[in-house]
């Protein structure tokens, strides 16, 4: 098995409020994910259509520059996506997206990575590649190959003001967590998703059909890690809140870096404390900068 570790998905622009003004920002989930995989020493491999645009631009010298491999992205004229946020008063983040025709959704079997030739380390993928088509439709086939040969890390990553239909929205997560051994969500999420169901009952469901770890996000009040073993609980780290954009991004990666230092098998008990311990601090210094700006492995352990 190779070390790369594959990210997939989008990476777009976030247009966010600076005071009277909007300024363009490199985003997307599994962009971030990337970036933080990257910035925590691994190799990191981003597998996207990037955009010969002026934002496509800023978003290839990004990701670049923070160390991601770009060996599998897909380079085309179409347009960059952009996500314009707006923040809350506690600077939580939400998002309006222009999708239609952009080179970010351009996803085709013709220039995806062969899992079966290269076989990663690990697969993380989610967000809107996971729900808009036919680029969602192309990816789970191709995922479901990954899914032989590495285990996949899945964030929904909800973005209901794209996909506002609940029970569609409930059917194209269902296809992705029946094929993900990790599956990373956060309580706001669930609540949307499901909002008639106690939420460890939907983690126990998915661990049933075959996940082997679900991990809740709860914001600043922590994770929750479950697993066949029993659950473990870690509270927030108390920080000055900049704004909450990348910090479950940042998570994820500290979960895939988990997969791949201790195992995916290890993860339960006293170990996957360790490592929710470890993905709350990595979250927290997230936070307390503006945009997805997480952290090194130095920062994380200084």
């Amino acid at each position: 098995m190779s070390r790369e570790i594959w990210v997939c998905g989008e990476v777009l622009i976030d247009l966010i409020p600076r005071g009277d003004k909007k300024v363009a920002i490199v985003g997307g989930g599994p962009a971030n994910t990337a970036k933080a995989l990257a910035l925590l020493g691994f190799d990191s491999y981003f597998i996207d259509g990037i955009s010969t645009d002026a934002y496509g631009q800023k978003a290839k010298a990004e990701l670049l520059y923070d160390g991601v491999n770009l060996k599998y992205a897909h380079f085309t004229d179409k347009p960059t996506c952009t996500a314009d946020v707006t923040l809350d008063n506690a600077g939580v983040a939400s998002y309006i997206f222009s999708i239609e025709g952009s080179a970010t959704f351009d996803f085709a079997h013709d220039w995806l990575p062969d899992p079966l030739e290269i076989k990663p380390a690990v697969l993380q993928i989610g967000t809107l590649a996971t729900i808009v088509q036919p680029a969602a439709g192309i990816l789970h086939e191709w995922a479901s190959k990954v899914a032989e040969v590495a285990p996949i890390v899945f964030d929904p990553n909800i973005r209901s003001s794209v996909l506002s239909d609940r029970d569609q929205y409930q059917a194209a997560v269902a296809k992705w967590t029946a094929i993900s051994a990790v599956i990373k969500v956060s309580e706001d999420d669930l609540a949307w998703l499901y909002p008639d169901r106690e939420q460890l009952d939907v983690a126990a469901q998915w661990l049933e059909e075959g996940a082997a770890l679900v991990i809740i996000t709860k914001g600043s009040y922590g994770l929750i890690g479950i697993t066949a073993q029993g659950s473990v609980t870690v509270p927030g780290v108390k920080v000055e809140v900049a704004d909450t954009v990348g910090a479950g991004d940042t998570v994820g990666a500290i979960v895939v870096e988990a997969i791949v230092e201790r195992g995916l098998a290890s993860l339960h008990g006293d170990v996957l404390k360790e490592v929710l311990t470890r993905a709350a601090k990595a979250a927290s210094i997230t936070c307390s900068r503006a945009g997805a700006n997480p952290p090194t492995r130095a920062e994380i352990e200084g």
